[in-house]
């Protein structure tokens, strides 16, 4: 099953030769683009039931329901973002598919990109890649015949993948930063990589915060998927005033959150899927043992991270990592400029993502604070849209590599193959 290769769509012209990039027409025809999205939004539902079961073998039924959705979403919104940049006609795409949200990055970085491309090759990770493969094996038969691009996967060594990725016109990277610069220097000079990275979400909660409702937005926001996405907020900073309300009520609500079978629709945290987020989560609680106020234990047999949180007194140069676990990191701050300094310093600047503010009057009203992009009153979950550019502006966030050069800016990959709109 994994050595298969699905093919879908339309076969390259006999004109044109592998290595060539004819020039194109921008975009395809809308008619073109409606039918391909009607067709696999039609497939996308039929196999809806077999798509979940297949996404909880390294997702949460919950974090698969909202999968599908976003999905959904990101597919009714395709042809408005086509006609809307303008992408010129690519003869190959390369992409790196992640590791988590499988069937959303296959949508976004596969099916969407194929309406304006005449071939896409898809190397899954190869942590995930039978789940990978199995999301393509199940939609990638029905997209032949809709009029759009062949769409290809196989798990092939990046080695063998770095071969393809020289012939395309763009490659799609999602990965460590240094891995991508790899990739970025075994392009030609000509060729569109994007990069995506992470970064570390921070949430702030200001002293005219509403701690109710600001509370359940911090469990949303940290426990999508166990923990387990580049969205997750790996710090909170809690205004002096609100420390004494807000730490204990995390802490209790964390207490009532168990760990449970991710195909349970009740379970928020389940086993995790990577030994090694398990591994670093370990290395971290006990490095900062003395700050823990509930939870704590893992399980390394069984890749279990309780529900934890640790809360930090205000600390200039302490700059989180990203936890892909369940783990809760607060830390106080008495003035927002501590905030405005901490994003404005080296590290963050340089993994500048997004920031969510809720009851900062200092931070509102703001777009950007250095290279993190302002989410008031609203988390990344919030602000998330498929059919729009992802991220913010530092580099190791997300960047663009063409002509020997690397620029941070919030990414989408038919807007950087735009007619006219990006250098």
């Amino acid at each position: 099953m994994q050595g298969s290769v699905i093919e879908a769509g339309r076969e390259p012209s006999a004109t044109t030769g592998p290595d060539e990039r004819p020039a194109y027409p921008p975009g395809p025809p809308s008619a073109t683009v409606d039918t391909v999205v009607r067709g696999f939004v039609d497939t996308l539902l039929r196999h809806r039931d077999e798509l979940h079961g297949v996404l909880t073998r390294v997702a949460t039924a919950q974090a698969a329901n909202d999968e599908l959705f976003r999905s959904l979403r990101a597919l009714a919104g395709a042809p408005w973002e086509v006609l809307r940049n303008a992408p010129r006609r690519l003869t190959r795409l390369a992409t790196f598919l992640p590791s988590n949200n499988l069937l959303y990055s296959y949508v976004l970085f596969g099916v969407i990109p194929s309406l304006y491309t005449d071939e896409v090759r898809i190397r899954p990770s190869a942590r995930v890649a039978p789940a990978a493969m199995a999301v393509h094996e199940i939609l990638g038969p029905h997209l032949s015949g809709l009029g759009g691009g062949r769409v290809l996967m196989e798990p092939v060594s990046q080695r063998q993948f770095l071969a393809d990725c020289a012939r395309s016109d763009a490659v799609v990277f999602a990965g460590q930063p240094d891995n991508g610069r790899t990739v970025a220097a075994q392009l030609p000079g000509d060729a569109l990589l994007l990069a995506f990275g992470s970064g570390p979400n921070p949430l702030v909660v200001g002293p005219e915060a509403d701690t109710d409702a600001v509370c359940r937005t911090v469990l949303t926001a940290r426990l999508y998927n166990s923990g387990q996405d580049c969205l997750c907020t790996d710090i909170v900073f809690v205004h002096r005033s609100l420390v004494r309300e807000v730490v204990p009520r995390l802490t209790a609500a964390l207490a009532e959150v168990g760990v449970g079978d991710r195909r349970d629709p009740a379970t928020r945290v389940a086993p995790l899927v990577y030994p090694d987020a398990v591994q670093e989560a370990a290395a971290f609680l006990t490095a900062h043992r003395e700050f823990t106020v509930g939870g704590g234990r893992v399980d390394l047999a069984r890749r279990v991270v309780e529900p934890t949180l640790l809360h930090l007194p205000w600390q200039d140069a302490f700059h989180p990592p990203e936890f892909f676990s369940p783990v809760v990191l607060t830390m106080e701050y008495s003035d927002p400029a501590q905030i405005t300094r901490w994003l404005h310093s080296a590290e963050e600047s340089a993994r500048g993502m997004y920031v969510s503010v809720f009851g900062e009057p200092a931070l509102a009203g703001r777009t950007r604070v250095a290279t993190s992009v302002v989410c008031e009153e609203r988390v990344t979950f919030d602000v998330e849209d498929g059919n729009r550019p992802f991220g913010g502006y530092g580099p190791l966030s997300g960047s663009v590599h063409r002509h020997g050069t690397a620029t941070g800016r919030p990414l989408l990959l038919s807007a950087e193959a735009g007619t006219g709109t990006r250098p």
